[in-house]
């Protein structure tokens, strides 16, 4: 006899399992089903074409496979993955230090968020040239142009994430004598830490935007110089491919830190 007939529980897992196992299944068919649909769309825009400088999705496909067998897209990407790197890495270090540093103590959200609120709301582009003068072309104003992006935001996500722990949880580590960093450690950053992650991938994702601002503001080197180049001699299908590449990577950047998360993280995060 089948064992889920025997055990009722075991039978109501197995069709939770089930469930759940249609459930990625018909998520995965729709959004294959979307990315067709808007392959299709821009292919027969391109076809028309709505506009003498839009390329077709597969022209599009086969300037990104050439940039790719020529290496110039691998070189690209080199060159433009060392300061984003570097500054999303100093982002999230000091962006979270700071953001959790502001929703402990009073004094330090006095003293900072003014600041990152001003700086996630002025218009970076028109300062990025302000830090071009200031240091010049080089690595550290592509690295302090990523981070003008990325870090107000790690910094005000991971402050309302501190700032806004339920209290309940902290005053039961208080009832239960637990020290301060006993609640900083196993009360307030593992119950922050959903909205924490939710700030770097916001991020990581204005860190891209910085980057390219860089490359096309400051001097056109990596990626920023594909796409200007290929704009100045009207290849648009390379200029396209080298756009939708940032934008599939990007992406693909933040699906896996997300995995990550969930996966490692906050693993009861973990859809089904």
């Amino acid at each position: 006899m089948d064992a889920r007939l025997e055990d009722p529980i075991a039978a109501g897992i197995a069709a939770q399992s089930d469930e759940a196992a249609g459930n990625r299944h018909q998520t995965l068919w729709w959004r294959l089903a979307s990315i067709a649909l808007f392959c299709g769309a821009w292919e027969i825009a391109g076809l028309v074409p709505i506009n003498l400088a839009f390329p077709t999705f597969s022209s599009t496909v086969a300037a990104f496979f050439e940039m790719v067998g020529d290496g110039t897209m691998l070189r690209a990407y080199a060159l433009t993955l060392q300061p984003l790197i570097i500054g999303l890495i100093v982002s999230a270090s000091l962006g979270i230090s700071i953001g959790v540093a502001m929703g402990l103590r009073k004094s330090v959200e006095w003293m900072a968020a003014p600041i990152f609120i001003v700086l996630q709301a002025a218009p970076v582009a028109a300062v990025i040239p302000m830090v071009t003068f200031v240091y010049g072309i080089g690595m550290t104003a592509k690295v302090i142009s990523v981070c003008l992006l990325a870090l107000p935001v790690i910094v005000l996500n991971s402050y309302k994430a501190v700032a806004n722990v339920n209290p309940s949880l902290v005053n039961m580590c208080r009832s239960f004598l637990g020290s301060r960093w006993q609640q900083i450690l196993k009360i307030i950053l593992p119950d922050a830490s959903p909205v924490i992650f939710a700030g770097l991938r916001l991020g990581i994702s204005a860190g891209f935007i910085g980057i390219i601002l860089a490359e096309l503001l400051i001097t056109p080197t990596g990626i920023g110089d594909l796409i200007t180049y290929h704009r100045a001699v009207a290849n648009y299908a390379h200029m396209y491919a080298t756009i939708a590449s940032v934008i599939v990577f990007s992406a693909a950047s933040l699906s896996v830190l997300q995995w990550v998360e969930e996966r490692w993280i906050r693993p009861e995060k973990k859809r089904s």
